[in-house]
């Protein structure tokens, strides 16, 4: 996998699943509630997650329409989701499962890239970090273990297509020896691309929780949670809707990043049925035309205060707008009933079809458009209606019943207390 490569995944599946899965309070648990080496290790003693199935993981990342997945092979609480000759404290030794070769394998059959999402820093491993900031002698063990550790974990699985560092506290690039560690995991697996984590900022960037790309552009890719939490949590239900991961999605096309959406599987290695739902029905709509939109769609923003250059589009009660070359599309979050009427069109329209039900008859008379929608569309998952045009998609309508013949503001004259995602 390269950095041209990164650019066109688009959408990939993130799985937090560890220790803290079985405990339900989040994967920071450990942390937040300064739990002993003691108590963590009998927690380990009674996880035992007899539904883990990549198999079915990596089908549930395809069918949702997902290129690519991460999975955690050590959180924070320093527990190893694999076989290791450096710590007890693995899934091997625990449970007799190794997760991460059971992921890897899967992925690798069923085509989707893979990467490894490994935490620097870890609560469980002497000396540890906060050992590492007081001690010199301590700090030099530390960085070993962790130099050994990443160098063993890249052998064991070979090859493999991203490491996705993280758990950087409280050392920088410097102090992580990261242009060291970099170049030594290169040595093993050339091909390796590198998210910023280590204090470098890598082969892309990586925002959390908002999507906001870097600026000057470089290939990033923007990691979610469905939920608020990446580990499962008992009575976290403040899911997501599949509105608005599409959107997501629709910025991240059009901003050229990735959407990393991650799930948490629960202490028996079970996917909440939340999470799959979700997932099916984004993946269904990406099936249904979704994936036309996923490259290559140009901005479509609209000028509230004034029309400026570049402005092209509008919103609409029934969904938003996206365009590539000549044609226009529209999500249809909001069913607008039979006769679906647009106006404002700048250009002539040629034919507008969906990828479902084929062809659909319109009437176009000036800037005003009328499609007929079948009767079945209503109780779909926001059809992409395509509209084939003569020109450059453009759309231009003000707060008056007509566009005036004289200079006017498009909307509103003066800057209102109203933030506009344009």
């Amino acid at each position: 996998m390269n950095k041209s490569e990164i650019a066109g995944s688009r959408y990939g599946m993130f799985v937090h699943f560890g220790l803290y899965s079985k405990i339900g309070r989040g994967e920071w648990v450990v942390n937040r509630e300064k739990m002993s080496l003691d108590k963590l290790k009998s927690v380990a003693t009674d996880f035992n997650p007899v539904a883990f199935d990549a198999d079915k993981l990596c089908r549930l990342a395809l069918d949702g329409g997902m290129k690519y997945l991460v999975f955690t092979t050590m959180h924070h609480d320093g527990f190893r989701m694999y076989d290791t000759k450096l710590s007890d404290f693995n899934s091997v030794n625990y449970c007799g499962r190794n997760f991460v070769r059971e992921i890897v394998d899967a992925a690798r059959q069923h085509g989707l890239k893979i990467g490894l999402y490994h935490s620097l820093n870890n609560w469980y491993d002497q000396p540890d970090a906060v050992a590492a900031l007081e001690n010199k002698a301590d700090y030099e063990k530390f960085i070993a273990n962790t130099f050994a550790r990443l160098k063993e974990l890249i052998t064991l699985f070979n090859p493999i297509d991203i490491m996705w560092y993280d758990g950087w506290w409280p050392f920088n690039a410097d102090n992580w020896q990261a242009k060291r560690m970099n170049e030594e995991l290169r040595k093993i697996q050339p091909h390796l691309i590198f998210n910023g984590r280590n204090g470098l900022p890598g082969d892309f960037a990586t925002p959390e929780q908002h999507l906001t790309a870097p600026d000057p552009w470089r290939p990033w890719e923007v990691c979610v949670t469905l939920n608020r939490h990446w580990g499962f949590h008992h009575h976290d239900t403040c899911w997501k809707s599949p509105i608005e991961l599409v959107e997501m999605l629709l910025t991240c096309s059009t901003r050229q990043g990735n959407l990393l959406l991650n799930i948490g599987p629960d202490g028996t290695g079970t996917v909440p049925a939340a999470s799959s739902e979700i997932v099916h029905t984004v993946g269904q709509w990406i099936r249904d035309g979704g994936d036309d939109l996923l490259v290559g769609i140009e901005p479509m923003p609209f000028a509230p205060i004034m029309r400026e250059e570049g402005d092209r589009g509008d919103w609409d009660a029934a969904g938003p707008f996206a365009a590539k070359g000549l044609k226009l599309f529209q999500i249809l979050f909001f069913h607008p009933g039979q006769q679906h009427t647009l106006t404002g069109f700048e250009m002539k329209v040629n034919a507008v079809s969906c990828r479902k039900y084929g062809a659909l008859d319109f009437i176009q008379k000036d800037d005003k458009i009328t499609v007929e929608l079948p009767d079945a569309m209503e109780h779909d998952f926001a059809p992409v209606l395509i509209f084939e045009c003569d020109s450059k998609p453009s759309i231009y309508r003000t707060a008056g019943m007509r566009v005036p013949k004289v200079d006017h503001p498009r909307y509103d004259p003066v800057v209102p207390d109203i933030k506009y995602d344009v």
